[in-house]
């Protein structure tokens, strides 16, 4: 059709040149004249197909500097536009905290985007306020998403026999080693839980410059950080059905480990979750934090900031129960007053090989079955975090699950920081947990 349209305007100019030389001014008139209706009638059409655009508002938790905003927002987003012309996506970026505070106030305002990235942990909550769609109800080829992806990731969005969500990634945590610092300190990796608190001590101390390194770095004392180390030494949350606290969130396993991290806080071996800490990827960049926990994207993070400097990974140290880490990842799901027909369309498309594939490259673990059969996925640094998922455990899938992770860090702090009684004080826990396990 365009080229039928330029063939036109070619003749026409041809037209209008030998109209002028015979003929004068008054048929350059003319021409203007047919030239701007044209450009006019251009316009008209375009600002048509413009409104008829769908707007799709997509929530996500990508820190707005990182590769993953830069990838979703350069080429998966443009992509998705043009295989979907009648609809337009607009990004908004969040911080993890911020985004799960925006949905909470949007739910209660009714002011909710059409999909949104959600931390795994989140499903549940946001499934009990009603706001989330039952895809296996309301897609009709949900069950064909299902099957291509796979059914770990699927199980954290199943709630009462429905899927509220699909899985978009995976991810869990191994252990970051500082090659040089145990070399100099003549250790090996760290494989039970005994060598790596000992070994934390170990690597702690002054550098050559006066400075302090520690042997152990977390972020947080959230769930999300402590988690590995209870799971590891045989300690829990709750029991199997996730309806009591008391007599595992404070039970032999799990108030030792915790009285290990406040033993090597109070050695200074144990450190990154003060206000004012060196970040973690600074930490480990530069000597400072000899050991930590991460998931994927930290080997992205470190071969764009420190990329000569030499680290090693390996399994979570093994405790009474094994190697244990913690499941985590994302889903992405639909709200019920949102465009479902542009948010399934979105979320197939970035559940979908290509997309996942290109999210790949940023450190997210593919859940899509043929995208973890790609070559470029499988040349990535994913073999000891696939392994790690292997024996790794989720946080428990409870609607107060977040009120809990609140408690557990402000009970966590207090013992870990400020030296309080770790039984005593995960007593009281247990008992409070018992409680909103019951909501």
């Amino acid at each position: 059709m365009k080229s039928k349209k330029v063939l036109g305007m070619v003749l026409s100019m041809a037209l209008v040149v030998t109209a002028v030389a015979g003929c004068g001014a008054s048929s350059e008139s003319a021409s203007k004249s047919d030239a701007s209706q044209n450009a006019s009638q251009k316009n008209t059409s375009e600002n048509t197909a413009e409104k008829e655009q769908t707007t799709i508002t997509f929530w996500h938790n990508y820190s707005a500097e990182s590769k993953e905003s830069k990838v979703l927002n350069e080429t998966l987003i443009p992509r998705f536009e043009q295989e979907h012309p009648g609809f337009k996506v607009e990004a908004v970026s969040y911080s993890w905290e911020d985004l799960h505070n925006k949905i909470l106030i949007g739910a209660k305002a009714k002011k909710l985007p059409d999909v949104a990235r959600l931390d795994i942990a989140w499903v549940p909550e946001f499934q009990k306020l009603d706001v989330l769609v039952p895809l296996d109800q309301e897609m009709s080829d949900f069950q064909t998403i299902n099957d291509e992806i796979l059914p770990n990731a699927m199980s954290t969005a199943m709630i009462n026999g429905n899927s509220y969500a699909v899985g978009l990634n995976a991810n869990s945590k191994i252990l970051f080693y500082n090659k040089e610092a145990l070399e100099q300190a003549g250790l090996s990796v760290p494989k039970t839980l005994d060598e790596l608190w000992e070994d934390a001590v170990k690597l702690s101390g002054k550098n050559e410059k006066g400075q302090q390194v520690w042997g152990l770095d977390e972020p947080a004392l959230s769930g999300w950080n402590l988690l590995p180390y209870i799971w590891s030494n045989g300690g829990s949350i709750t029991d199997k059905d996730c309806k009591k606290a008391t007599g595992y969130l404070n039970g032999k396993e799990t108030v030792e480990a915790v009285e290990h991290l406040a033993d090597l806080y109070q050695k200074h071996s144990f450190t990154g979750f003060n206000s004012g800490d060196i970040p973690m990827t600074d930490g480990f960049g530069t000597g400072r934090y000899a050991m930590l926990l991460e998931g994927p994207w930290k080997i992205a993070e470190m071969k764009g900031a420190y990329p000569d400097f030499q680290y090693g990974t390996a399994p979570m140290p093994a405790g009474k129960a094994g190697s244990i880490s913690v499941f985590g990842g994302e889903d992405i799901g639909m709200f019920k007053d949102g465009n479902k027909e542009g948010a399934w369309e979105f979320i197939k498309f970035m559940t979908g090989e290509e997309a996942q594939v290109a999210m790949a490259s940023c450190g997210q673990i593919p859940v899509n079955k043929k995208a973890l059969e790609n070559e470029t996925v499988k040349q990535a640094d994913f073999a000891p975090f696939l392994q790690a998922i292997a024996t790794a455990q989720a946080r428990p899938a409870v609607a107060s699950w977040t009120e809990i992770d609140n408690q557990m860090t402000v009970t966590m702090t207090s013992i870990i920081k400020d030296g309080a009684n770790a039984q005593e004080s995960l007593d009281r826990l247990a008992a409070d947990v018992d409680k909103l396990l019951q909501e």
